[in-house]
């Protein structure tokens, strides 16, 4: 990574980091999309039940990383004030971070997963499904932790080629065990949806192997020496990383969580609706891949003019951000207009699961606007390490206006489980638009700084 003066370098630049961190973004998430799709081959059980686990997995999983992320921006900005020295100890930390976090995850969840699942109206074999998906699953929270810490590092010095390289190796490994354990092929037995959990923990312990090797044996990343000196564990440099990662971590966590808290509160209507509404979800979750990727190549460029205090190009860049974030949402809005037979038909084979999965994917066009102008703002405010604000936007948007509007709609009008979209969609608008102010007031202030 390095300092530009022109837009078209810095168009070159911010393409340069989008594209590797998109397409490792879709990998990551076609893991998912692989164990709903290979599922759904099985049985409309065995898709609700890892639906139903996934929905509880994913807002837990990316508020946690989402804590380790402040590794990006921490990294960036020392990186772009010339401050090297000082990175391999913020990872190392980070990690002891992610530890915790692991072991913590894995006895709470041991605890609650019963009750949790015993408290939604669920036929029993789906819960029993969604129960053992979480329990292999947990195998590999600790690796996949790591992993978080591990890409944020790699992505933070602009190398995004390197994660994406990875999560290229990590597809067809997932494929071959869902294969393996979903089918019961080579000897193993037919678990069904339950081993694409399974299948999900080994290929996390492999994507974090990889990256530990490559991190300790290849430049530019050896030259820091990451894993070469044996850091104590300090208190104050992780309450620094909490500092940023918690308001990170929790903004996502909120965004997440009420898709989640959606699929649950729809445990009331059909099996086939609650399949059908997480096929829907699942796909509108991959296209979200696009703004995201964006949001974190943000991060990094303006993170790293931020260090440099180059406030200036750090404003360009988040306009540049935002303007490729909506072309995608238009481009992808269009597909699922003129395509969504065919991506239904990619989760199942069931007419009725097909018919209603169609239904919802229209709700899904509405939230690519909504996404493809909130999502890089989050980005471009982490990059200048302002993070509460996208805390209290996500609560208020998602958890005050979201599923309130959802739920009334969804239970009082005849729009039933479409309803909890249309709630949706009022949120992540809602969002948008206060993310929108606060970014234009933090460069303005700013670009006061740069003129005294």
């Amino acid at each position: 990574m390095r300092e530009t003066t022109t837009i078209n370098q810095k168009v070159k630049q911010l393409i340069h980091i989008l594209l590797p961190i998109l397409i490792t973004q879709v990998g990551l998430s076609l893991i998912t999309f692989l164990d709903t799709v290979m599922s759904g081959k099985v049985s409309a059980a065995d898709l609700a039940g890892v639906a139903i686990g996934s929905s509880l997995w994913t807002p837990v999983y990316t508020g946690l990383a989402g804590i380790l992320m402040a590794v990006t921006p921490i990294v960036a900005q020392l990186f772009g004030a010339g401050k090297r020295l000082e990175v391999p100890f913020t990872v190392i930390q980070a990690i002891y971070v992610a530890a915790i976090l692991s072991i913590s995850l894995i006895m709470i969840g041991y605890i609650v997963i019963d009750p949790i699942l015993g408290s939604l109206n669920l036929e029993q074999h789906v819960k029993e499904i969604a129960k053992h998906f979480l329990g292999f699953l947990s195998l590999g929270i600790f690796p996949l932790f790591v992993y978080t810490v591990l890409r944020s590092f790699i992505d933070s010095l602009g190398k995004t080629k390197v994660t994406m390289a990875i999560t290229l190796c990590s597809l067809p490994i997932n494929f071959i065990l869902n294969y393996v354990f979903i089918f019961g092929k080579f000897g193993m037995p037919a678990l069904g949806g339950v081993g694409a959990g399974l299948a999900s923990a080994l290929t996390y312990w492999c994507i974090c192997v990889i990256s530990f090797f490559i991190i300790h044996t290849s430049s530019p990343f050896a030259e820091f020496s990451i894993f070469r000196k044996a850091y104590m564990f300090s208190l104050s440099e992780c309450k620094k990383l909490l500092t940023i990662g918690l308001p990170i971590g929790f903004a996502i966590f909120f965004e997440t969580s009420i898709f989640a808290a959606v699929t649950l509160l729809m445990g009331h209507f059909s099996t086939v609706t609650i399949a059908s509404h997480q096929a829907a979800m699942n796909f509108a979750s991959l296209l979200y891949m696009l703004p995201l990727s964006v949001s974190m190549a943000l991060t990094i460029v303006v993170g790293f003019e931020a260090g440099a205090k180059r406030y200036a190009d750090a404003r360009t860049y988040s306009h540049l951000g935002i303007t490729i974030a909506v072309g995608f949402s238009l481009f992808t809005a269009a597909c699922i207009l003129l395509f969504r037979q065919q991506i239904a038909g990619m989760y199942t084979g069931d007419p009725e699961v097909l018919r209603l999965t169609q239904h919802f994917l229209i709700y899904a066009l509405f939230f690519q606007l909504s996404d493809a102008v909130a999502a890089p703002i989050q980005g471009a405010l982490r990059g200048y390490k302002d993070v509460n604000y996208t805390l209290a936007a996500a609560f208020v948007s998602y958890w005050i206006i979201g599923l309130p509007v959802g739920y009334v709609i969804g239970t009082y009008t005849s729009a039933g489980a479409y309803g909890y979209w249309i709630g949706l969609i009022a949120g992540l608008a809602a969002g948008a638009v206060g993310l929108f102010f606060r970014l234009q007031r933090l460069q303005k202030r700013n670009s006061l700084k740069q003129t005294i």
